[in-house]
């Protein structure tokens, strides 16, 4: 016996509940599936257990893809305000962090409750632990075969996101299915992830743990975050921002001393003239990173022992200190996937494919991605909502 709907939505994560539950709403007859046994494993993860469920900040140049414009459409329809207001609808109690991240005072698992309730209201039915077996399409109907049933639908709603954190179940299958349908996908890679270090920079690897205030640089691109060396290379806010933009066998410049005036070795040379490099850098910084950096600067003595030119050489060192990473920690360690369904496949209103009509693509399975801090959530609500007014 096969199920009729209006619509079938393949993958119960933030942007498919999402769509679910509004095109529910709008009266549909919706089809929510996913190979998981539970929906929304990857919200309740994330945050820390606590959802940075959007941010303030929100705007289409803090979203890296093919069409940097792409994004302009959903997100402007459907607003990070407009988030918050749903939220504060259920009582949800939130808070913000740094930079415009906005958390729930309690757990990511009212978010879930609030798109499952969402779901409820709309009729939705949720199907979980279905593997989807075969996708067929003709006379306008996806006909699509999982484990237990066979659905059909004249719209079909793909948000399975990418292959970011396997041990959560997350795989490339949105790609396969848009190679199936002809549609053309940029070379997914991990984003938001650690960068590995070997080499010269291999010393670096032995302060695992230290952590401090930088800006990392990659080619025009900055942050001004946190970085954190590990016993692989190096992470933390500042550091996985970046590897969103880093390219292999590029350079990361991380300047270790952000916000000092031009000529601040010099001044503390005329303020101290006495202290060494080691002691000054110990003032501003970690003491075991201070001792790694001095070390490197090869500097030896006291400050009145050094030339000026030699210390603006090391000023100019320490704010663009260059690290030549080997890799990235991989999708394991990945928060997402940069990459993946073209956006020139795609209706910008819609989401819908330009070829293939009926076919939807949306959330992380598309070439959207967003900084760190809440820009992917807004990005999954505001393409599950786009793609929910067309159902």
């Amino acid at each position: 016996m096969t199920e009729i709907y209006d619509a079938i939505i393949l993958g119960a994560g933030a942007a498919g509940l999402f769509c679910a539950a509004e095109a529910g709403l709008r009266g549909r007859k919706v089809l929510l599936v996913d190979h998981a046994e539970k929906v929304g494993k990857k919200i309740l993860i994330s945050g820390g257990g606590r959802c940075n469920f959007t941010n303030l900040g929100i705007a289409p140049d803090r979203y890296l893809s093919a069409n940097k414009h792409f994004a302009k459409s959903a997100l402007s329809r459907y607003t990070a305000g407009d988030f918050i207001a749903l939220v504060d609808s259920y009582g949800i109690a939130w808070h913000e962090k740094t930079l415009g991240q906005l958390f729930c005072d309690g757990s990511a698992r009212q978010i879930v409750d609030l798109l499952l309730d969402r779901c409820a209201q709309g009729n939705v039915t949720i199907k979980t632990s279905e593997v989807v077996r075969d996708i067929a399409h003709g006379d306008g109907r996806y006909t699509v075969s999982l484990t237990s049933f066979t659905a059909q639908a004249p719209a079909l709603v793909v948000a399975t996101g990418g292959p970011s954190i396997p041990k959560m179940g997350a795989t490339g299958f949105a790609y396969e299915v848009a190679r199936q349908f002809g549609l053309k996908v940029v070379q997914p890679r991990p984003a938001l992830v650690p960068l590995t270090l070997a080499g010269e920079d291999l010393l670096f690897r032995e302060l695992s743990g230290v952590a401090t205030d930088v800006v990392a640089r990659s080619g025009k691109t900055a942050f001004k975050e946190a970085a954190l060396f590990t016993h692989r290379g190096m992470s933390g806010p500042a550091i996985l921002q970046i590897s969103s933009y880093w390219q292999s066998g590029e350079a990361v410049h991380i300047d270790f001393c952000p916000g000092h005036s031009a000529d601040w070795l010099v001044e503390a040379k005329a303020a101290s003239p006495k202290a060494t490099i080691r002691q000054t850098l110990r003032e501003r910084l970690p003491q075991r990173l201070a001792d790694v950096l001095d070390e490197k600067l090869g500097l030896e003595g006291i400050l009145a022992a050094q030339s000026d030119k030699a210390l603006r050489a090391a000023e100019a060192r320490l704010a663009a200190w260059a690290f030549h990473p080997n890799g990235t920690e991989g999708y394991a360690k990945a928060e997402v996937t940069a990459g993946g369904v073209s956006t020139a496949e795609l209706s910008s209103k819609t989401l819908e494919s330009k070829r293939v009509p009926g076919l939807y693509m949306i959330g992380e399975a598309v070439d959207v991605t967003g900084w760190l801090g809440g820009y992917n959530f807004q990005w999954a609500w505001a393409s599950g909502w786009a793609a929910a007014q067309a159902l």
